[in-house]
C-alpha cells in the first residue's frame, strides 16, 4: 500500500529531481534507468512496479496510437490505454540508446533500488515527503487540472473504484 504520507509532486519538483537523477551529485550518482523509470509513472500514471515489468512488446500500434494493455500488479485488473506519442518516443530512444531489445524488461532494477535511490536525490534537494507514488501523484493532479478538475476522470485513469 502507498504511503498516505507522499505528496503529489509540483512541476518544478518533478523537473528538478529528474534533472538531478541525470545529472547526479557528491552524494549519488547519475543514474538515467531510474530517472526514465519515473517519467513513465509520472506521464502514464502507473504504479512503480507496473512501470519495471514493462517490455517495448507490451506497447503496440493501433492505427495511428500506440496502446499498452497490462494486468496491474497491486489489483490484478486489466488496463488498456493510449500513449501519448512523446511518451512513446522517450521509451523508444531510452531502449535504443541502452540496447535494450522488445522482449527484454525495460527497467531490470527493483522496486527497492527505486526508493533507495529516490530517498537520496530527495533527501538531497530537501523536499519532504516524496517517494515513488508521488509521480503517480503528479499524474493524476495534471489530469485533474488538466482537464477542468474532472475527479471522474482521474478515477478512472487510475481504475480507483472509488
Amino acid at each position: 500500500m502507498a504511503n498516505k504520507l507522499t505528496v503529489a509532486l509540483t512541476r518544478d519538483q518533478y523537473e528538478h529531481l529528474i534533472e538531478l537523477m541525470h545529472r547526479g551529485s557528491c552524494e549519488f550518482r547519475p543514474n538515467d534507468r531510474i530517472a526514465a523509470a519515473l517519467v513513465l509513472e509520472a506521464n502514464l500514471g502507473l504504479r512503480i512496479e507496473d512501470v519495471l515489468q514493462l517490455r517495448m512488446s507490451d506497447i503496440v500500434k493501433d492505427g495511428d496510437r500506440y496502446r499498452l494493455n497490462l494486468i496491474e500488479q497491486k489489483t490484478q485488473k486489466k488496463r488498456t490505454f493510449t500513449v501519448p506519442l512523446p511518451i512513446y518516443t522517450y521509451i523508444e530512444r531510452y531502449c535504443k540508446d541502452n540496447s535494450i531489445d522488445q522482449d527484454d524488461v525495460i527497467f531490470p532494477i527493483t522496486e527497492r533500488n527505486v526508493q533507495k535511490y529516490l530517498a537520496k536525490v530527495v533527501d538531497y534537494a530537501g523536499y519532504k515527503n516524496i517517494g515513488t507514488h508521488s509521480f503517480r501523484k503528479f499524474f493524476a493532479t495534471q489530469i485533474y487540472i488538466d482537464n477542468n478538475y474532472n475527479i471522474v476522470l482521474v478515477q478512472q485513469l487510475l481504475q480507483h473504484s472509488s
